[in-house]
């Protein structure tokens, strides 16, 4: 694992290029969440771009193309996926005109006629199809507008898309931004030279879709935590009878497996030992606490109980490095985010280097508006959990190297 973030922290940056006078794309994530009006309800990603985007500008790069995706509109243009409200959130936090591309067809004609520095967002790129596809012709129309290749989108950067990935074969310098600096020497603070004992906090629906992760951070971790749904499966796995809770039965023995692992190797593991349950999500009648053993029939799992929150916050108050990805129950549900929201003010409390890996964790610390009590939160759901996992991301692969 640490070798992998060794490898992704030897990336040449900003700094160590010059880009005066250059066309310089830098590749953000503008995938900023919206509400039903598609008014931007959190900004984060936007402002966080930005020491990139205003190094540029003070370096006197000749042009600076903006790429990034929003939603999912599956290769297709869709108005409600357009970039136009971005754009304008996007020059009120820079406070200068941003020029917005419609077509990337035009793209190339557009930015040499412009007259002086100028700033400009191309489309949502994931109106093309060749986006997700990694297509070289599209690769191709992307470096046609570039001198200097910047990723910033940490977000993205574990997919091998055309514009985190493919460009990169078709540019003669290629760098890492601030934000991706940033991501890298964070995990590589909380996993290369850690401060012990490290806690791993880890929750959310599937263990399905983080068993790399399990399998690879017992050698690496000296407490594991486990909340959310997923504890669910780890908690059939010890022979509770979970009722009506949402588990994955083929990942029972998987879950006794990893159980028996953390104690060859010495990992202290922390499952809850009380839970929420109620008899629906959707229109609650009855919500109840009771032990993790103990869950009625027609009942089911929604959050940690109040001691398993005791329990869970003072395994964290004892340790020095805290990485947490996933939330403990369904903290969108105001009866069920006790268990998140309180857990994120107890790690936030701790005299610890505490990271938080993105995604519903990042926004669940937001929602309690404890944010700016953790050491760092990343902007990569999927991608902080590769990198967790311990591999090379695609978005750092072929940038280039200090040592080259």
């Amino acid at each position: 694992m640490t070798s992998n973030i060794r490898y992704m922290s030897d990336v040449k940056g900003l700094k160590d290029i010059d880009v005066d006078g250059k066309r310089v794309l830098i590749r953000v994530d503008f995938n900023v969440p919206v509400d039903s009006h598609n008014n931007i309800s959190d900004d984060r990603r936007i402002r966080l771009a930005l020491p990139t985007i205003n190094y540029c500008i003070d370096h006197n790069a000749s042009s600076i193309v903006l790429v990034t995706h929003f939603g999912r509109p599956k290769g297709t243009f869709h108005e409600k996926y357009s970039l136009i409200n971005i754009r304008k959130r996007l020059e009120r936090l820079l406070e200068r005109k941003v020029e917005f591309i419609e077509d990337l067809e035009k793209a190339r004609d557009e930015i040499s006629t412009s007259s002086s520095q100028n700033i400009f967002l191309l489309e949502n790129i994931r109106f093309h199809e060749g986006e997700k596809q990694n297509d070289k012709e599209l690769s191709k129309k992307l470096a046609s507008l570039c001198d200097v290749y910047v990723n910033d989108a940490f977000g993205t950067s574990h997919r091998e898309h055309a514009s985190t990935y493919g460009i990169t074969e078709f540019v003669d310098t290629k760098v890492a931004g601030f934000l991706m600096m940033r991501e890298i020497e964070a995990f590589s603070k909380a996993l290369e030279d850690p401060v012990r004992p490290i806690a791993l906090v880890i929750g959310g629906a599937k263990i399905s879709s983080k068993i790399t992760l399990l399998e690879t951070v017992l050698q690496k971790v000296d407490k594991l935590i486990i909340g959310g749904a997923m504890s669910n499966t780890f908690l059939k796995a010890l022979g509770y009878d979970m009722k009506n809770s949402l588990y994955e039965e083929d990942f029972v023995k998987t879950a006794a497996d990893v159980l028996q692992e953390a104690k060859k190797a010495g990992v202290k593991v922390y499952l809850p030992v009380d839970l929420v349950t109620t008899d629906s999500i959707e229109k609650p009648i009855d919500v109840k606490i009771v032990p993790a053993q103990d869950i009625l029939e027609g009942y089911m799992a929604v959050d940690i109980g109040p001691a398993t929150l005791k329990l869970f916050s003072q395994a964290v108050e004892l340790s020095n490095t805290i990485i947490w990805n996933g939330p403990m129950g369904i903290y969108e549900i105001d009866k069920f985010s006790k268990g998140t929201f309180k857990l994120a003010s107890a790690i936030a409390d701790c005299y610890a280097y505490t990271i938080v890996g993105g995604g519903d964790t990042a926004d669940a610390v937001d929602k309690c508006k404890e944010a700016d009590n953790f050491s760092f939160i990343s902007t990569g759901g999927g991608a902080s959990l590769e990198l967790l996992e311990g591999k090379i991301l695609p978005g750092f692969k072929n940038l280039d190297r200090v040592d080259q």
